[in-house]
């Protein structure tokens, strides 16, 4: 709120009543009442050097006994209490033969002249406060629906008994702050994406900290942060499901409890130094494991990581079945976007009792980028960061280095594509020739009708991937 509008705060208005002056007052004038009252505050500041030593402000004004740690208490004190005093230093006080009744017994001129400060001061106080209250209002609605914000990625792993009652408080949450995104609840934890204005996202962090679900186990670094806002997303969308990341395994057979040991960026980073120089000479007993898409991993990934081509990570613990051989008796280094796959993606690699040790990255790739932005990370985060931007991905047709994403032009393809501006000019926007045809087909085609869904990618790419390589011939240099 500009301080020109709060020098006299208080709690709440003030009926004419609750002031009463002390001596019979002159003539007022508004200009003098006002400077008189501020220099009357400003005496009862307390010393600075007086004050909290730890660094707040503590006690900053004293009068009657009273200490005042806020503006508006000492204003509201000195309104009820010493407006005779304000008066008087104001230069509206009279001598002493004037106070009292005039001689016929009647109200003399000094009493009126009391009351007309009264109702002056009154008057004055109550604008201030409802133009502070007015001011803080239309603050309030700029800030919370401004399009400059961030993205908010966190997740919270913890038994939730009640999956539904958090589910209906956290989309009234978001909704109250115009947020945005997906948030999944289950009796395992939350998972949440919300876009929104900095201050509605600073209030939903705080609101979320202070719940007393989390307390304890979230804290302000699980929430990641970039550039963005409510704009990112189309709505809001907040569930019940049964895991808060779909693996497809029940919470209940393999929990989240049995996760792998937690490396800090800095503890991780220097695994993946130790990792790359045994392997460079071919003496690694470690695997770098990419838990995330082909699509995430194809635009930006650790050097010498294996990575996966896998469509979903529901197709993970297959694939890790498939693979078992691969895994035995390996130091495993596991990462993802933020954390939240490598929680159960350990605990199921884990489960199966291959592997010597598993770690993971914690705050997965957005915290090592944070700490280490020319680490050993190549290329872009998927969809999260514009700021560590190496382009590695090349455009689906012409070869061109390009590294935005965009959903296949034929409805019935989920598919992303990396297709350039130029190309997208010219029509070339699905993900294949079989979707390009498809798409082309559906726009002549009658309402009603549908197209069998058949796409080149998924056909030539195996759903579980059987890998054929050593971790030791991995190419470390890989960009």
């Amino acid at each position: 709120i500009p301080s020109s509008i709060s020098p006299i705060v208080g709690t709440g208005t003030l009926c004419r009543s609750q002031i009463r002056p002390r001596c019979n007052l002159g003539n007022a004038d508004a200009c003098g009442a006002f400077q008189a009252f501020s220099l009357f505050v400003k005496a009862k500041e307390v010393p600075a050097a007086s004050r909290c030593p730890g660094g707040g402000e503590g006690v900053r004004w004293r009068c009657c006994r009273q200490a005042f740690e806020e503006l508006r208490g000492i204003h509201r004190h000195v309104a009820l209490h010493h407006s005779g005093d304000v008066g008087r230093q104001a230069g509206l006080g009279a001598g002493p033969a004037e106070a009292g009744e005039s001689p016929e017994g009647g109200p003399g001129p000094a009493d009126k002249n009391c009351l007309l400060f009264e109702w002056l001061l009154l008057i004055v106080y109550n604008i201030l406060f409802f133009l502070n209250i007015l001011f803080l209002f239309a603050y309030l609605c700029h800030a919370v629906g401004s399009q400059v914000g961030e993205v908010l990625l966190y997740y919270c792993y913890c038994e939730v008994r009640d999956p539904e009652k958090l589910c209906a408080w956290q989309k009234a949450l978001c909704q109250h702050l115009h947020l945005t995104g997906k948030v999944r609840v289950a009796t395992e934890g939350i998972n949440g994406t919300v876009g929104g204005s900095k201050v509605a996202t600073s209030l939903y962090i705080k609101v979320m900290l202070s719940q007393p679900l989390f307390k304890n186990i979230l804290c302000q670094e699980d929430f990641k942060s970039s550039a963005g806002g409510a704009h990112c997303f189309p709505d809001l969308r907040v569930g019940v499901f049964k895991e808060i990341v779909p693996m497809g395994i029940d919470p209940k057979i393999v929990s989240y409890k049995e996760t792998g040991i937690h490396l800090s960026p800095q503890e991780f980073h220097r695994e993946v130094e130790q990792y790359l120089s045994q392997t460079t000479q071919g003496q690694s007993d470690t695997i770098l494991l990419d838990c995330r898409n082909f699509y995430e991993s194809k635009i930006g990934h650790f050097q010498g990581c294996l990575a996966p081509d896998i469509r979903k990570f529901s197709y993970f613990p297959s694939y890790v079945d498939e693979n078992l051989e691969l895994f035995k008796d390996k130091r495993v280094l596991m990462y993802c976007t933020g954390g939240i796959r490598c929680e159960r993606g350990s605990a199921y690699l884990r489960s199966k009792a291959v592997c010597r040790e598993v770690y993971q990255l914690k705050g997965g790739i957005h915290k090592y980028l944070e700490e280490f932005p020319d680490g050993f990370y190549r290329g872009k985060l998927f969809v999260f960061d514009d700021r560590y931007c190496r382009r590695l991905g090349t455009c689906r047709y012409c070869g061109v280095l390009w590294d935005q994403y965009k959903l296949c032009s034929s409805q019935h393809c989920r598919q992303l594509v990396l297709t350039c501006p130029s190309c997208c000019n010219k029509g070339l926007t699905a993900c294949c020739s079989v979707c390009q045809e498809k798409a082309l087909k559906v726009t002549s085609r009658a309402s009603g009708q549908t197209l069998k869904e058949e796409c080149e990618c998924t056909r030539r790419r195996p759903r579980v991937p059987i890998e054929h390589i050593s971790p030791r011939i991995l190419d470390t240099g890989k960009d």
